[in-house]
């Protein structure tokens, strides 16, 4: 299976860059892994919501020339559903079993997603109630998805 992730804005701190390197490696023997970055809008002081808006249909129109046609897309989205490990990795497996090769996990940048990023979705996926940085929700994933294909294939993991 091909997983293409995502993102808006690239990784600035150095801790965060060693995480997500090293399950870019633990993932290459389970996926085909892509990371895609998309240029992020400067946030002023005190934007009004209009203002927001518009940023995030900038970055989601950039999100959307990314997406291929043929993609399960799934967008990481607060009110999205929230799933445990083992229930994630039942959904990829589902997934794969009927017939989808190429799933797009999309984050967003710090204002969140575009509602026309939303409404491409598939499948709207939330890690918590709480919010974290887009950056750091990068490492987060990668290390579910890696979790995930250990689940799938019955190999331990710790909890």
């Amino acid at each position: 299976m091909k997983i293409t992730l995502l993102t808006v804005g690239k990784i600035k701190e150095t801790y965060l860059e060693a995480g997500i390197k090293e399950y870019v490696k633990r993932l290459s023997r389970y996926c085909k892994l892509e990371i895609l970055e998309v240029a992020d809008e400067k946030t002023p002081d005190g934007a009004s919501e209009n203002l927001e808006r518009q940023i995030r249909e900038k970055e989601g129109k950039r999100l959307l020339n990314l997406i291929r046609p043929e993609a399960y897309v799934i967008t990481l989205e607060i009110q999205g559903k929230q799933l445990s490990s083992p229930e994630l990795a039942r959904k990829l497996e589902r997934l794969g079993v009927e017939g989808v090769s190429h799933i797009t996990v999309v984050i967003g940048g710090s204002l969140g997603l575009s509602d026309e990023v939303i409404g491409r979705a598939d499948f709207h996926l939330s890690f918590s109630a709480m919010t974290f940085p887009h950056q750091m929700m990068r490492m987060i994933l990668l290390e579910q998805l890696y979790r995930c294909y250990r689940i799938i294939n019955g190999e331990p993991y710790h909890k």
